[in-house]
């Protein structure tokens, strides 16, 4: 019986041991793998199961893969990197984790809102730089947050923020009793994104949008680099049409680009989930769906 694994999310077992019973084959990467590394892997260990990471999964790699792959388990909640419906079509089954990233990507949005209010990073910088400048920051207490996508996230932080005594407001996109895109933009002090990368979600914050926000506001996005029309961000920073950024998550990655500049931005390396006990339960949660494919 094929009791191989590929385990492609690049710190799988860092924080836990790695699952018994089976050929563990890990990441020789590292970081997130190009479409060519995965099939070259998938083509090498023919693996009986596949835990992935946010690499692309596509119609091509499934097919090639279709004689020995009974199933993938996305250690982690958007599965917008995997062509689901090629996955049907070929009866391989996709399962994600959808609780255990929440508190984490939460709290880091948390922080990260705090972070650009109060220049934390920017005076770190300085201060590492010789500098011990002072830069007047901005309360969280009582602003208005967007939330845009209204799920497990995106409800964890209007929990967290109205303990700071925020107004959360939120667009949940197919949801029509939730307020509407314009009307949040308008509305919010920040506006965080915690929706999946979707045909209908591509570039949701784009130069029209960025144009309707208040030029004190502030764009975090701790969800998919899609979201954002970088170009667009870099304009309306540029231009001091808003207040500051954070994002955790590019277009392409590892990110080396001109946001980087900016002191009013904050920028993480797709660090979300990563938190130990979040992660913990993601690959806990990741190996269950396969033990339980198994029975």
């Amino acid at each position: 019986m094929n009791k191989n694994i590929l385990i492609t999310t690049s710190s799988f077992g860092k924080a836990d041991s790695l699952p018994n019973g089976f050929l563990c084959i890990l990441n020789p990467f590292k970081r997130t793998l190009q479409e060519s590394e995965l099939q070259s892997l998938l083509q090498e260990h023919k693996p009986a199961y596949l835990i992935a990471g946010t690499e692309k999964i596509s119609k091509e790699t499934l097919q090639m893969a279709k004689s020995f792959l009974k199933g993938i388990s996305r250690c982690g909640v958007g599965m917008d990197n995997v062509d689901l419906q090629a996955a049907k079509e070929l009866g391989i089954p996709v399962w994600n984790t959808p609780d255990a990233p929440t508190k984490a990507v939460a709290e880091l949005t948390i922080g990260l809102m705090l972070d650009v209010l109060r220049r934390v990073s920017a005076t770190d910088r300085n201060i590492r730089n010789g500098k011990f400048d002072k830069f007047m920051g901005s309360l969280l207490s009582e602003k208005t947050i967007g939330i845009i996508g209204y799920g497990r996230i995106g409800r964890q932080v209007a929990h967290y923020v109205e303990a700071f005594g925020c107004k959360a407001i939120y667009n949940d996109l197919c949801n029509t009793v939730s307020m509407a895109l314009d009307c949040l933009f308008k509305e919010s002090d920040i506006i965080t994104l915690h929706c999946p990368l979707t045909p209908k979600t591509k570039y949701i914050i784009n130069a029209e949008a960025l144009a309707k926000m208040k030029k004190t506001a502030i764009l975090l996005n701790v969800s998919r680099g899609g979201l954002v029309e970088e170009n667009a961000l870099l304009a309306a920073l540029s231009e001091n049409r808003i207040a500051g950024a954070a994002l955790d998550c590019f277009e392409k990655e590892p990110y080396n680009g001109e946001l980087a500049k900016f002191d009013n931005v904050v920028l993480t390396s797709h660090i979300g989930s990563y938190a130990k006990e979040s992660r913990i339960k993601q690959e806990l949660d990741a190996v269950k769906n396969i033990l339980e494919n198994e029975k």
